[in-house]
C-alpha cells in the first residue's frame, strides 16, 4: 500500500537498542494511523496494569496517511501513552516539523519502551538511532533546550522535548516543540520524563510514494486555495481562536472563577480585540496557511503565543482581566513544559481551596486570591519544579490534590483531566462531550457547543447525543488518525469532502463516509477497552461531568439560576450509550465489538466486566 510505510521504529531505552518492526497491513486499513494506530499498539504491546511512570508503559509518537504531505494543516504529530494523570488512555497532538521529518524517514510510529539509566537525547536519522547524553540539557526550560539542540542538529531537524515539569513528573506535563507547540495534556510529557528522554530529534531523507501524486497535489492545492477564499478567513487571520472570548461571554459559557460563572466583567481586557492591539507576531504549525498562533508580549516583555483555551483558563477563570498577565502565565507553562489548560484548572481550584482553608498544611500561610497574577505566577514555577509543599501538591493537578486535602466537589475535571474552557451549567451537550471524551475532559474530540447554542440549547435530547457522536467520529476519530489539524474544517468551513479524496490519492484505498465513521467508532471502542482494562472495572460514573455544574447554579448573566439537571443528564448519557452500542455502564457490547472488528478484545474485557 501507499501512504503508509507499514513500519514502526521500536526503541528499547533500557538496552539502548532499536529495531524496525513491520505491523499488520490491516491495522492501517482499520485505524488509519495517529490516534488509531497508537491505541492498537498500546492494546497489543503494553503490559496490562502497567505503571504509567514505569518501564512497561509505552511512549508512542505516531503520524497518519496525510501527515507531513502538502495540504491543509498536515504538520501534526500524535503523542500517546498510558496517562499518569488519569490512569487510562492518554494522547495529544503537537504541530511540529518532527512530523514532516518522520514522514521522510519512512516511519508511521516510533515506540519507546523501558527506561534509560540517565538522561538522553534520542537522535533518529531515518531508522538509525543514536543515544546522546543529555546531562547538559536536563533541567533547562524547553525554549533554551531546543535552541541548543538546533545549534547541534540543524535548524531543519524535527525536535520535541520536555521541560522541568516533565523531568519532575508533573502529572500534566506535555511534550513541547517550536516554543508554543504543546501536546499530551494527560501527562505524556511526564511519561517522557520518566523514561529519562529530554528530547527526540528526527531527520529523514527517504522518498515516500503516494498512490497518485499528481491528483493528490491537485486536490491539496484546491483545498489550500479554498481556505484562503472562505468568507471568515480574513477575520480568522486577525484573531484566530481568540475571537471566542467575546462569543463565550455573549453566550454565557466563558469560564469564570473556577467555572462558578459563565460571564466575566473584565472580559474586554483579555478578548480578541485586545490581543490584536498587542500582537507582534503570528505563528503556525508546518504546512498551515491559516496560522492560529497569535503572539503578544507578556507583562515581562517576552513573547507568548496565545489561543482561546489558555487565555480563558488563565484569564477569566482566575479572575485576571489583563491579557499581558494571562500571557505571562501561559509562557511559564510553555517554557516549563506543562499543559496551560490544566494549569488554569489547577490554579483556579487552588484559589477556591485556599479560601476554604484546605491548603493550610501546604501554603505556608499564603492565601491565594482571584486576579493575583504575580502570586499565581510564583505558584506556577513551584508546580513545575515541585519546589514547595504547595507546588508538589498542585503538580498532581486538581484531581490529585483534592484526593489529599478535599475539595473534589469543585475540581473541574473528568476522569482526572481538567475541563477545557467552556462552562456547561447551561450546555448539556458540551457537558456530555467533555464527559465522554476518550482522554478526559477535552474539547478537541467534540466541540459541540457552537451547534448547541443555536439548536435547542437546553434540551437533553437523543438528537444532541447523536451530534456529539458525529463530531467525535470526525474530530476525534478521523482528524486525530489522519493525523491533521481539524481547524480548516471547523473554523473557516473547508469542505470536508476533500479529505476522502486526499486519503484515496495518498493510499489508493477508497473509503466511503460509512467506512470512515466506522473507523471513528472502532477507535473510540478500542480506547474504551483500554480504559476498562487499565482501571480493572467500569462504571457510568466515569462519564459524569463535574459536580459543580449540577450543584451550584449560575448567579450572573442572562442565564442566572441555570445548572445541569442530574436526572436529565443521565437520560442524555443513556441515549449516547444506546447510539454507540454500549451497555448501561458504557461498556461496548459483544455485538458492537464484533461489528467493529474488535473481537480480539472480548476475552480480555471479560476478566473485568460482564459483557452483554
Amino acid at each position: 500500500m501507499k501512504g503508509w510505510s507499514g513500519r514502526l521504529l521500536w526503541i528499547d531505552l533500557t538496552r539502548k537498542e532499536s529495531k524496525v518492526v513491520e505491523y499488520p497491513a490491516e491495522w492501517s486499513l482499520m485505524y488509519l494511523g495517529g490516534r488509531g494506530l497508537a491505541a492498537r499498539i498500546l492494546w497489543e504491546y503494553m503490559k496490562p496494569g502497567a505503571d504509567p511512570l514505569g518501564p512497561d508503559n509505552l511512549l508512542i509518537l505516531a503520524i497518519g496517511p496525510l501527515t507531513g504531505l502538502p495540504g491543509p494543516s498536515t504538520g501534526k504529530l500524535q503523542v500517546a501513552a498510558k496517562s499518569p494523570l488519569t490512569g487510562g488512555y492518554g494522547d495529544g497532538n503537537v504541530g511540529t516539523t518532527f512530523s514532516n521529518e518522520m514522514r521522510k524517514a519512512g516511519l508511521d510510529a516510533v515506540v519507546f519502551s523501558g527506561v534509560s539509566d540517565k538522561p538522553v537525547v534520542v537522535e533518529i536519522e531515518n531508522t538509525k538511532v543514536n543515544f546522546e547524553p543529555a546531562d547538559d540539557l536536563w533541567g533547562l526550560d524547553t525554549w533554551t533546550a531546543e535552541e541548543r539542540l538546533r545549534k547541534r542538529y540543524g535548524r531543519f531537524a524535527g525536535i520535541v522535548e520536555i521541560g522541568p515539569a516533565g523531568e519532575r513528573l508533573v502529572k500534566f506535563a506535555t511534550i513541547i516543540s517550536q516554543e508554543g507547540r504543546s501536546g499530551g495534556r494527560p501527562g505524556i510529557g511526564a511519561v517522557m520524563g520518566s523514561k529519562k528522554i529530554k528530547a527526540v530529534v528526527m531527520r529523514g531523507s527517504e522518498k515516500y510514494e503516494l498512490y497518485d501524486s499528481k491528483e493528490y497535489m491537485a486536490e491539496a492545492t484546491k483545498a489550500l486555495i479554498e481556505i484562503k477564499n472562505r468568507p471568515g478567513y480574513p477575520f480568522w487571520m486577525r484573531q484566530g481562536t481568540m475571537a471566542t472570548i467575546d462569543w463565550a461571554q455573549e453566550t454565557s459559557v466563558l469560564p469564570t472563577y473556577n467555572f462558578d460563572e459563565g460571564v466575566f466583567d473584565g472580559f474586554k481586557g483579555i478578548d480578541g480585540y485586545t490581543m490584536e492591539s498587542m500582537k507582534v507576531e503570528q505563528r503556525g504549525c508546518p504546512n498551515c496557511n491559516m496560522q492560529c498562533g497569535n503572539v503578544v508580549l507578556d507583562r515581562a516583555g517576552v513573547k507568548s503565543e496565545l489561543d482561546y483555551e489558555n487565555v480563558a483558563l488563565l484569564g477569566s477563570n482566575l479572575g485576571i482581566d489583563h491579557l499581558a498577565d494571562a500571557a505571562y502565565l501561559n509562557r511559564i507553562g510553555d517554557q516549563m513544559g506543562y499543559d496551560t489548560e490544566s494549569l488554569g484548572t489547577t490554579l483556579s481550584w487552588a484559589i477556591e481551596a485556599s479560601q476554604a482553608g484546605l491548603l493550610k498544611d501546604y501554603d505556608g500561610g499564603l492565601r491565594l486570591e482571584w486576579g493575583d497574577a504575580k502570586t499565581l505566577a510564583d505558584v506556577a514555577y513551584q508546580i513545575a519544579n515541585r519546589s514547595t509543599p504547595l507546588g508538589d501538591l498542585l503538580a498532581e493537578a486538581s484531581s490529585g490534590a483534592c484526593r489529599k486535602v478535599g475539595g473534589c466537589d469543585f475540581s473541574m475535571d473528568v476522569k482526572g483531566l481538567g475541563v477545557s474552557a467552556y462552562d456547561c451549567h447551561a450546555a448539556p451537550g458540551m457537558a456530555l462531550a467533555f464527559a465522554t471524551s476518550p482522554i478526559g475532559a477535552h474539547h478537541k474530540d467534540a466541540w459541540v457547543i457552537s451547534w448547541e447554542v443555536q439548536n435547542d440549547r437546553f434540551a437533553y435530547s437523543k438528537e444532541k447525543a447523536a451530534k456529539v457522536i458525529e463530531l467525535q467520529r470526525i474530530r476525534g476519530g478521523l482528524f486525530e488518525s489522519f493525523t491533521t489539524c481539524r481547524l480548516p474544517w471547523v473554523e473557516v468551513g473547508l469542505n470536508i469532502e476533500h479529505y476522502p479524496l486526499l486519503l484515496y490519492y495518498s493510499t489508493g484505498v477508497k473509503y466511503t463516509w460509512d467506512d470512515l465513521y466506522a473507523i471513528g467508532d472502532r477507535v473510540y471502542a478500542l480506547i474504551r477497552a483500554i480504559w476498562i482494562r487499565e482501571k480493572g472495572s467500569w462504571s457510568r460514573d466515569y462519564d459524569m461531568p463535574p459536580v459543580k455544574w449540577f450543584k451550584r447554579p449560575l448567579t450572573k448573566g442572562p442565564l442566572s439560576g441555570m445548572h445541569l439537571d442530574y436526572d436529565k443528564y443521565n437520560q442524555l448519557l443513556n441515549y449516547y450509550y444506546e447510539l454507540r452500542g454500549w451497555d448501561y455502564n458504557g461498556v461496548p457490547t459483544k455485538a458492537t465489538l464484533h461489528r467493529l472488528g474488535l473481537d480480539f478484545v472480548i476475552p480480555e474485557l471479560e476478566k473485568y466486566v460482564k459483557l452483554s
